[in-house]
């Protein structure tokens, strides 16, 4: 049963124990309260009768005190079982989720908006969490408490509870049938909300851009029309929703009819006493108002799926796997017959073969979206090939857990990621535990003193989320520092110094020098004057291996290496 709780509902096994505790702590409550009605009964009864014995005064004295002490120890219960723990709950399915992410191929990325995860983890689990709380366990709770309820009603009277509970099932099946199309207004409401946060992101990440070109007021109409389209969305959900709880609630109305009425009959019948007609109408007077909240809470569960499903999707999502030890015999990186796509049908590399030495500079070269990028990022593994192999040292990295091989990589990428801290803290994400003395050497040595020294706090100071306050450039180098503090065996640099001038960029170059002695060096480059110094040069165009060997032997080749090298001469 746990493991059907935790599929279900997405939790963990503490959470489905926890959830199996609330509805059993839901249901103590609606049988606890229904003790006062018992009392009532017996009451009624013995006043029927004429008089009340003095030994029963007693009896309800003690029950009602009981009674009143059961309800608010169960309501506790409740509460705790409820409440407390779906909220342990929540966080142990945010760091799941995280931890999830952490360990998936950015296959998975590049096929997710980023807004998405994001409500994902935020959004859904919150749904989720309110779901737990307030809906799922309490319409459980009321089901398991009226089935137990219906069972005594039953040895009363069979027909008086025939024409009290025959409302609940046909209720439950009209908002059970509503789950198909709550599932689907939910869907639509989704994707509203994320074109939304979209929408919002995007502006503030181009806001610049935006008012440069006085393109702010066009955006913010389809902005606001977004915005309309998530209130229209979730004003459908709704009504969605009300379309079959609103009928459902109205028939369990029904139900009071029905007993009076059959009642009613079997009493003038004779064939029913007064005090049980009595009963039954304390009864269903009890009984229907927690029905009508059961409606009302398998609707909000309908919905529900949605968003278990989302969460599944992250979770039952294949994970990069592999050793947990990496011993390669050296670090040469070996693409054997390399094959990639990004999307079936569109191939980025296709039976590329090359070996990057340790100790020497390979160069990948080519046109834009010739796949120079992609072999790179395939090299540290943050993709998987569909075709042939990558290896290191003779280890096929495919074998080797991501977060064990991407020790042996420092990486500095064109795209440059910096944090909302200082920029010492910054630089020592290359290694954590690093000195501040190791930290300001490398950073010396990658010229990052020349702009830091001019900052308010110079190290200490907090550069802004992703490093705002700093030119291209100038995160570039932090980058750069980042990588030289890690001084891991394969270097792997796509464009590492595109964003420096000419004079920092011989400074940056020389620094590059003392980082990749004696390392396997893998440089990605548009400019000819980077590859100068490489021992061998690749040309990737249209996803195939056009070219490749020392930059000499390209030259007297009088290929596409030496008509991209005479195309720059004849620019600058």
């Amino acid at each position: 049963m746990i493991k059907r709780i935790m599929k279900k509902f997405a939790l963990s096994e503490r959470g489905a124990k926890g959830f199996l505790w609330a509805v059993i702590a839901c249901t103590a409550e609606g049988l606890a309260l229904m003790i006062p009605v018992s009392l009532l009964y017996y009451l009624t009864d013995d006043l029927l009768k004429g008089a009340v014995p003095s030994s029963h005064y007693y009896l309800y004295g003690f029950g009602i005190a009981a009674a009143l002490a059961l309800i608010i120890l169960t309501n506790f219960w409740k509460y705790n079982a409820t409440y407390f723990s779906t909220y342990r709950e929540s966080g142990i399915k945010r760091v799941r989720l995280a931890e999830k992410l952490r360990k998936l191929p950015l296959s998975f990325f590049g096929k997710k908006d980023l807004a998405d995860l994001t409500n994902t983890i935020m959004g859904d689990v919150q749904v989720t969490e309110q779901m737990m709380s307030h809906y799922v366990p309490q319409f459980y709770g009321s089901v398991i408490t009226v089935c137990i309820v219906s069972i005594g009603i039953f040895v009363f009277d069979w027909r008086m509870a025939l024409a009290a509970l025959w409302v609940f099932p046909v209720s439950l099946v009209i908002v059970g049938f509503s789950k198909k199309a709550q599932n689907y207004f939910t869907r639509k409401q989704n994707l509203a909300s994320v074109a939304v946060q979209d929408g919002i992101q995007e502006n503030l990440d181009t806001l610049r851009d935006l008012k440069s070109n006085n393109a702010e007021k066009k955006y913010l109409e389809g902005l606001n029309q977004k915005i309309r389209n998530m209130e229209s969305r979730q004003i459908k959900s709704e009504l969605g929703s009300a379309m079959f709880v609103v009928p459902a609630q109205m028939i369990l109305k029904l139900g009071i009819a029905t007993v009076a009425l059959v009642g009613g009959m079997l009493l003038v019948n004779g064939t029913l006493s007064l005090i049980t007609f009595f009963m039954f109408l304390l009864v269903v007077s009890r009984v229907y108002e927690p029905l009508s909240g059961a409606m009302q809470n398998l609707a909000a569960m309908n919905s529900l799926q949605v968003n278990i499903d989302r969460m599944n999707e992250i979770e039952n999502y294949e994970e990069q796997g592999g050793e947990r030890t990496f011993c390669p015999k050296g670090y040469d990186i070996e693409f054997k017959n390399v094959g990639f796509a990004y999307n079936t049908g569109e191939t980025v590399l296709d039976g590329v073969s090359f070996t990057a030495k340790q100790g020497g500079v390979t160069a990948l070269i080519g046109e834009s979206g010739g796949g120079k990028s992609t072999a790179a990022k395939l090299a540290a593994r943050f993709w998987d090939v569909d075709r042939g192999k990558i290896t290191v040292g003779g280890v096929d990295i495919k074998t080797v857990e991501p977060e064990e091989l991407l020790k042996a990589y420092s990486i500095v990428f064109q795209d440059v990621t910096l944090f909302n801290n200082s920029v010492m803290e910054n630089i020592r994400i290359g290694r954590n535990g690093a000195t501040d003395e190791e930290v300001l050497r490398v950073a010396r040595e990658a010229q990052c003193d020349e702009f830091v020294n001019k900052l308010p706090d110079g190290y200490a100071t907090v550069i802004g989320e992703n490093g705002s306050m700093l030119s291209g450039g100038e995160r570039q180098r932090i980058s750069i520092a980042r990588a030289m503090l890690k001084d891991a065996p394969i270097v792997i640099m796509d464009e590492a110094t595109a964003s420096l001038d000419a004079e920092n960029e011989s400074e940056v170059q020389r620094a590059l020098s003392a980082l990749i002695a004696n390392k396997t060096v893998l440089i990605i480059a548009h400019r000819m004057r980077t590859v100068d110094g490489a021992e061998k040069i690749v040309v990737l165009q249209g996803g195939k291996v056009a070219e490749q060997g020392t930059p000499q032997e390209l030259k007297k080749k009088n290929g596409i290496y030496a008509r991209m090298l005479a195309l720059q001469s004849e620019r600058s």
